[in-house]
């Protein structure tokens, strides 16, 4: 009876903030993008110096990463939006008219509804609120279980914040309850304009049967491949930069990596010096059967651990040094192990005799469960790039950086962004990193600038064959000599 009473309450209070929230769309559409954006600079630094508390109650209350990386995590996101929003219009007028008679205008999709994660919480909530106040929408986030508190906290912070400034009361909103039933109620309510989903392919997955536009974004495994001509030195250090960063958790990092057979022994020595275990094949059992990765899933306790830790509870000993562990694969088998999102520290390592078999074998590994989010090449070798670029099913290509970070918008030129879309059909319309132009609609408006004159005979339209050209000049020149006969 208490679960029964548990989802009503929380379909209920799904319908009290959908109300809310459509009663403060109206006031919304009437604030010009100059007074959205003093909000949110309100509302930037205003969290800014809650980042480490958020972060060490996130950590506390699901378990989940590194405190330190999660403020660095953060702060970079923080810092890469006030660069890339501070003159970016979205709502109004976005392009003035010019000599074609044509101009755009911005417009807010309405309510928003965003699933929260249960990794990465802090982050998360204040990508998804900031982009939702930049574009003048309002939004309802369902925070994820495992991270309720943190979720809530942070959403508090930010309202109260921007409410002080001057946006409507129940613009920002975060239900209390989390529940299935809520969630679909956000996601089957007339109110609900877009739905932003967050999650893991099989979370993502069940929200297939929606009628609602869906940007899905999750985490998932990223093949990064080390052609011969890379700098091993470099390349190595940020795959292992990215892996251990947040403990795995951060979106993008790379899971598989495959190497060029030339340089095999190369790369091995380099991840070891940068803190690379290789597993023997006792150890690789043992961590497989930690990580309950038979049974179809991953053992979520094993999520957000560092590599020392994996290891300790695998039973076998690591230096305390040790930031990645690697498991050497032959092939990719039909039980692949490592095919499931690890978020935790892990990566599988593969070896290939020449750039066009990694390639083959990177697209094997995306086909498997990364839902083509990321690829990552370390080569010199610039048609080998483009190759990559090219053919990869994924919604970005990182090169010479690291994945976690090239992803999020810090190493590389992307917009900055923990909400990463995918390539992959039936999960969502977002691709690339969630843009504030993901929130909006562009409305056209355009003059009328010729004037449409009917031509005498409509059968050289239908005329086939080796006359048409010859009658479809004739067709120009009679409709722009009429042009010139009524201007």
């Amino acid at each position: 009876m208490k679960f029964i009473d548990k989802d009503l309450s929380a379909i209920q209070e799904a319908r009290i903030l959908m109300e809310e929230a459509k009663e403060v769309t109206t006031r919304l559409a009437l604030m010009e993008q100059e007074k959205l954006d003093r909000i949110l600079n309100e509302m930037m630094e205003a969290v800014q110096p809650h980042l480490e508390e958020l972060s060490r109650m996130a950590v506390l209350e699901n378990g989940y990463g590194c405190p330190r990386d999660q403020v660095e995590k953060s702060r970079m996101l923080l810092d890469g939006l006030k660069w890339q929003l501070k003159d970016m219009r979205c709502v109004g007028i976005l392009q003035p008219e010019d000599g074609t008679g044509t101009m755009e205008v911005g417009v807010p999709a309405g309510v928003i509804a965003a699933i929260c994660p249960a990794v990465n919480p802090v982050a998360s909530v204040l990508n998804l609120v900031l982009l939702a106040v930049k574009t003048g929408n309002a939004i309802i986030l369902m925070p994820h279980p495992r991270s309720l508190r943190t979720t809530i906290y942070t959403a508090e912070l930010l309202a109260k914040a921007a409410t002080a400034a001057g946006l409507p009361k129940g613009t920002i909103a975060c239900i209390q309850t989390p529940a299935r039933e809520a969630v679909r109620e956000l996601m089957e309510s007339e109110v609900t304009k877009l739905v932003v989903a967050n999650g893991l392919p099989k979370e993502l997955k069940q929200m297939a049967g929606s009628t609602k536009p869906i940007l899905c974004a999750g985490i998932a495994p990223s093949p990064v491949f080390i052609e011969r001509t890379a700098d091993v030195k470099q390349a190595a250090a940020d795959i292992v930069l990215s892996r251990s960063f947040d403990c795995g958790t951060t979106s993008a990092s790379e899971q598989y990596l495959v190497v060029d057979q030339v340089i095999a022994e190369e790369v091995k020595r380099e991840l070891e010096a940068q803190g690379a275990w290789f597993m023997s094949e006792e150890e690789q059992r043992k961590l497989i059967g930690l990580l309950g990765i038979r049974s179809g899933s991953v053992d979520e306790e094993c999520t957000g651990k560092s590599a020392v830790w994996l290891a300790a509870k695998a039973g076998f000993a690591v230096p305390e040094n040790t930031r990645v562990l690697v498991s050497s694969q032959p092939y990719i088998s039909d039980f692949n192990p490592y095919a499931k999102a690890l978020l935790c520290p892990v990566i599988a390592f593969y070896i290939e005799e020449d750039w066009i078999h990694a390639c083959e074998k990177c697209m094997n590994l995306l086909v498997e469960e990364s839902c083509g989010t990321t690829l990552v090449i370390h080569s010199r070798d610039e048609e080998v790039i483009r190759q990559f670029v090219l053919k990869k099913p994924v919604g970005r290509v990182l090169i010479n950086t690291p994945a976690a970070l090239g992803a999020m918008g810090v190493t590389a030129d992307l917009f900055p962004s923990v909400t990463l879309g995918s390539a992959s059909a039936g999960q969502g319309t977002m691709a690339g990193n969630l843009h504030p132009r993901d929130l909006i609609y562009i409305r056209k408006a355009a003059r009328g600038v010729r004037t449409y004159v009917p031509t005498p005979d409509r059968r050289h339209y239908q005329q086939t064959g080796s006359e048409k050209k010859t009658d479809a000049e004739k067709i120009l020149k009679m409709i722009m000599e009429q042009l010139v006969e009524h201007t």
